[in-house]
């Protein structure tokens, strides 16, 4: 694990080399309740068949990174994608990446790329949010209850410094009345980068709505819709979301 200091904040990060340098990077950004040993192999997997540069970190929080001292805003995910994001790329030297995204991460994805524009090669989103569901508070509150009744707490435990406080913040914020209008659909038409936006049809936490609203405001996205997947594409359908990928990067061509 290496580590890099962002607005004064200690954060982990790995690093996988490029094979292929001519291509561009790979900035994996994780989901609500992850950081960077909760993607297990599949950042190894995507270097390794894509050949491109790979970076993976740990948010600010999550794992091993040092924590925000303020507490979590309904911004959050702008703060992220427009204010942790950009000197996190300059520290890591990268200038055009492909942000690969899942959930909050995807979400941070999008929103990046619409702040900068210019920035991105293109943008992995994967099961991504754009406004909040029904369904979305529904899944959340049954994982509420698998924090309180079963053992997600020592399972959290495992990846991060502090469980109580990750699982908190992300349910806490979601379920909250004001953040129930949240919604960056509007956001999207200011995207230029390619978009490959893959979800599961029996996501647990979203309609694949999320996904149709991405293609309805950013021409040209690709749209992957996978059987028997849940929430989380690159652990159920690994394969499939590895070739999607890798032939993604492929149409993007050299950086």
């Amino acid at each position: 694990m290496k580590h890099v200091v962002i607005k004064g904040l200690r954060l982990e990060y790995q690093e996988f080399p490029a094979a292929r340098p001519a291509r561009p990077a790979l900035v994996l950004l994780h989901d609500g309740l992850g950081c960077v040993e909760s993607w297990r192999d599949f950042p190894a997997r995507l270097a390794a068949r894509t050949g491109c540069r790979t970076l993976v970190g740990s948010r600010a929080g999550y794992g091993g990174s040092e924590a925000h001292e303020n507490p979590r805003t309904r911004r959050y995910l702008h703060d992220e994608a427009l204010e942790m994001l950009p000197p996190l790329l300059a520290a890591w030297e990268v200038e055009r990446p492909v942000l690969v995204g899942h959930s909050d991460g995807a979400n941070i994805a999008l929103l990046h790329a619409s702040g900068f524009p210019s920035v991105p090669a293109g943008v992995v989103a994967m099961a991504p949010h754009e406004f909040v569901e029904a369904k979305t508070l529904a899944g959340i509150r049954a994982t509420c209850r698998l924090w309180e009744t079963k053992d997600l707490r020592q399972r959290l435990g495992r990846y991060h410094s502090d469980p109580d406080r990750v699982f908190a913040e992300w349910s806490q914020t979601w379920l909250s009345p004001g953040f129930q209008d949240w919604n960056i659909e509007e956001s999207l038409a200011a995207i230029r980068c390619p978009v490959l936006a893959i979800q599961g049809e029996d996501d647990e936490y979203a309609s694949l709505r999320q996904i149709e609203v991405i293609a309805e405001r950013v021409p040209g996205t690709e749209l992957l819709k996978l059987p028997a997947c849940r929430h989380t594409p690159h652990r159920d359908q690994p394969e499939a979301v590895l070739a999607a990928i890798a032939a993604f990067i492929d149409r993007i061509g050299p950086r």
